[in-house]
């Protein structure tokens, strides 16, 4: 069992955990992630570190409640513990001296940017970061992104607050304003990452994306996370999450991405209207138990 030592919300259905994990918190590095499951009757999900204090021994989740596990994960507070977190995977980001560095964060995406920017920052590198949510109410870690930043932008797309618009209009003021922008690092919804993509291709600006919110099982077994990039098949999970911009098929990447869509919100719908039985760490009964009762022990 891993121990919850801290749980605040950060916007709406957006939780910060403190989980004490001292192995994990020893050797993860930035853009890594790891599996949580509820209980033992769970699914397994990856969610990627956001930081971690080796020594107090505790990892950093970011957990957006969209689905049946994420908010059940997000009904649990301090005190209470999750059965199992296994990590730290996949590739950590690459950290260097790239020279002026764009960090890109949109909406829960900003979690998952921050560890990264703040070791881009130490390493050496100028880091304009922009920070984008539909709306102010969905801005969260903004505090921490300009901590380790040397300018920080927020846009919305309502205006409710810092520039109206897209990230990706500030991202094109920035191209058109800067001398020369080295490196570009966009984590977020997939349409943004496209866009991102689009705008930073024509002008040969070297781009990397995390893939993380197409993991399923994080291990490469269950092929969920299968992409193109450069035309040649790649897991997410095992391969990343951090690729080229420029060498991933957003087309497939899009519609494997929406693969299991129904069945999550089915899955979602019965949590919803009987929470008590995964609150309870009650679920459906393996069918192979039963109709073998004899291999059950």
């Amino acid at each position: 069992m891993f121990e919850i030592i801290d749980a605040r919300w950060l916007a709406a259905d957006v939780k910060r955990f403190e989980i004490l994990a001292p192995r994990i918190a020893v050797k993860q590095q930035p853009g890594q992630f790891v599996i949580v499951r509820v209980h033992d009757h769970g699914e397994r999900i990856p969610l990627t570190i956001a930081g971690s204090d080796p020594t107090s021994g505790t990892i950093t989740l970011v957990v957006q409640g969209i689905g049946k596990t994420t908010r059940l994960l997000n009904s649990l507070e301090a005190g209470q513990a999750v059965l199992d977190v296994v990590g730290p995977l996949g590739n950590p980001s690459e950290i260097r001296k790239f020279g002026t560095v764009v960090v890109i964060g949109g909406g829960v995406g900003t979690a998952i940017a921050w560890p990264t920017a703040r070791a881009l920052h130490e390493a050496g590198n100028r880091v304009l970061s922009i920070l984008g949510a539909r709306t102010r109410s969905l801005i969260i870690l903004e505090d921490e992104l300009r901590a380790v930043s040397d300018t920080l932008f927020v846009t919305t797309d309502d205006g409710s607050y810092g520039q109206q618009g897209f990230v990706t209009t500030k991202l094109q003021e920035l191209i058109d304003t800067e001398e020369r922008l080295d490196h570009v690092l966009a984590i977020g919804p997939i349409p943004m990452m496209r866009s991102v993509a689009d705008v930073t291709r024509p002008h040969g600006i070297p781009t990397t994306v995390s893939l993380n919110s197409i993991m399923v099982d994080g291990t490469g077994m269950c092929g969920g996370c299968r992409v193109l990039v450069g035309n040649q098949a790649r897991f997410a999970c095992v391969d990343g999450p951090e690729f080229d911009a420029s060498e991933v098929d957003f087309d497939v990447l899009a519609q494997r991405n929406a693969m299991y869509r129904s069945a999550e919100q089915d899955a979602l719908k019965r949590f919803e209207q009987s929470p008590a039985r995964d609150l309870d760490r009650v679920e459906h009964a393996c069918q192979l138990a039963a109709r073998h009762p004899e291999v059950n022990p």
